[in-house]
């Protein structure tokens, strides 16, 4: 079951979609990885949920990936005698490390690492940036606070520090759990928050040990400032806008996406766009005209995948809202400005062998008016090294490694499909024209580019490009 876009979708599961019928159907509508939100529900509910896409993958006959959040950290307040207090702007009053009930005067932030980075002058955000406080002066056990913005304090609000790092490991006790039990169900990507630097995903990656591909959320504005580093350990990038929002201005946000974007595609690694793409759709059949501009530009940006949330978690209308996606995605791809766009963002590449024979690869199949390019790949490298040139034909990943085939899912404009691991030349050519015409992505007579590589299996090996033709008849290629 082939999808008429490159763009990949990513759909959250939840009480309104982990069902196995449901499941079934947004697969069939075109979902490509399906999102376990560890903020949520039981690993009993996981594990159900994660069954249910293995069986939907039978179904639709194509792999489908599976993708861990991990919730990250939570930096909390701590609570008011009255459950609330009114505040407005010049309110000044203390937060510390004092357990008891607050009041106007003052009230818990039970995190002593946060009171190790404030410092005078500092920002402070409380309740997704509902109320903007400026600290006015910080020791290692309390912080005078004035407020700038906001009209009340509730009961364990969340608190976000966009002017320093905080010294919290990305890794909670109870993300450590989660981990351990989605890897030990076998998930294929895992999605790490609160990344604020390069040693966070460093530890991800230690403890994963190859068992799922590792994605990094940027949420936090401390990130972008080491991106490069950060991706020098990622095998994905989440572009988490709706963190990134809180903490930091609404115009910056836009221009943040799209750096993350270019470098992702830089590095050839996947990048999804996330956080109310169609908000509306939790309880509107329809999106809004900017939510499907939203859609739009990310497709034309070139992102690797669009992310649905609450849309398919918790809304009415969970199967809608893949579909209008679907639409909007597959619309932009028929935009005749959409290839030039496209190229424009085309990153510098890498000085290597691969990556030069790689980009050949796309310039011999435009020139020989191939109708598919197939990869053979072992653990993804030369597939997504392919990806990163944005093709304008399909490009079919053929490779016997079911773990990669599902990481796979989640890359622009790849096909993963399984396929035996070629043992000669004739044999490779024979399989990928076999493969091409089995899948519907060539027909009788048309040209295929071969990429793969020699010895057969070894990874990121790739040093042949071949082109075949499809048969006509009976004879063979």
């Amino acid at each position: 079951m082939n999808r008429a876009r490159r763009s990949r979708i990513v759909a959250t599961l939840g009480p309104a979609s982990n069902s196995p019928s449901m499941v079934r159907a947004l697969a069939e509508a075109g979902v490509d990885v399906f999102r376990l939100n560890f903020s949520h529900g039981s690993y009993q509910d996981h594990a159900a949920a994660l069954k249910a896409v293995r069986g939907a993958e039978m179904a639709v006959q194509r792999p489908l990936g599976v993708l861990a959040d991990l919730q990250g950290p939570k930096l909390r307040l701590g609570t008011f005698t009255e459950g609330t207090i009114a505040v407005e702007r010049g309110h000044r009053m203390r937060f510390d490390l004092d357990p008891t009930p607050g009041d106007a005067t003052r009230v818990q932030m039970p995190h002593p690492e946060i009171f190790a980075a404030l410092r005078a002058g500092m920002a402070l955000l409380i309740d997704d940036g509902r109320v903007r406080l400026r600290v006015l002066e910080a020791t290692p056990q309390w912080a005078d606070v004035e407020v700038e913005s906001g009209s009340g304090l509730s009961n364990r609000k969340g608190v976000a520090v966009p002017d320093a790092i905080v010294p919290v490991s990305a890794l909670t006790p109870k993300d450590r759990d989660d981990l351990n039990f989605a890897l030990r169900i076998g998930v294929d990507w895992v999605a790490l928050s609160f990344v604020q630097k390069a040693e966070d995903m460093a530890e991800l990656r230690r403890i994963v040990g190859g068992r799922a591909a590792c994605l990094a959320k940027i949420e936090k504005p401390q990130a972008l400032q080491s991106l490069d580093a950060i991706l020098d350990y990622c095998d994905g990038v989440m572009v988490a806008r709706g963190d990134l929002g809180v903490e930091m201005h609404p115009e910056d946000v836009p221009v943040a996406q799209k750096q993350i974007l270019r470098a992702a595609r830089q590095r050839g690694v996947p990048a999804i766009v996330a956080t109310q793409m169609l908000e509306s759709m939790t309880s509107a059949p329809a999106p809004t005209r900017a939510e499907a501009s939203d859609v739009a530009n990310a497709v034309y940006e070139g992102a690797d995948a669009l992310m649905l949330s609450a849309e398919t978690a918790a809304g009415m209308y969970p199967l809608e809202a893949v579909g209008i996606m679907n639409r909007i995605a597959e619309r932009v791809e028929r935009d005749p400005l959409w290839p030039g766009l496209m190229d424009a963002e085309h990153a510098g590449m890498e000085i290597g062998d691969v990556d030069a024979l790689v980009a050949a690869a796309r310039k011999a199949s435009e020139a020989a008016s191939s109708s598919c390019i197939v990869t053979f790949t072992t653990t993804g490298s030369t597939a997504r090294r392919m990806s990163r040139e944005r093709p304008l034909q399909p490009v079919l990943a053929l490779t016997p490694n079911p773990d990669t085939a599902r990481r796979l899912a989640l890359v622009w404009g790849l096909e993963p499909r399984l396929g035996r691991q070629p043992e000669s030349l004739e044999g490779l050519t024979d399989d990928a024209v076999t493969a091409a015409v089995e899948y519907g992505l060539a027909k009788a007579g048309d040209r295929i580019l071969i990429l793969a590589g020699t010895p057969f299996g070894a990874p990121g090996a790739a040093n042949l490009l071949r082109l075949a033709r499809a048969p006509s008849g009976p004879s063979g290629v």
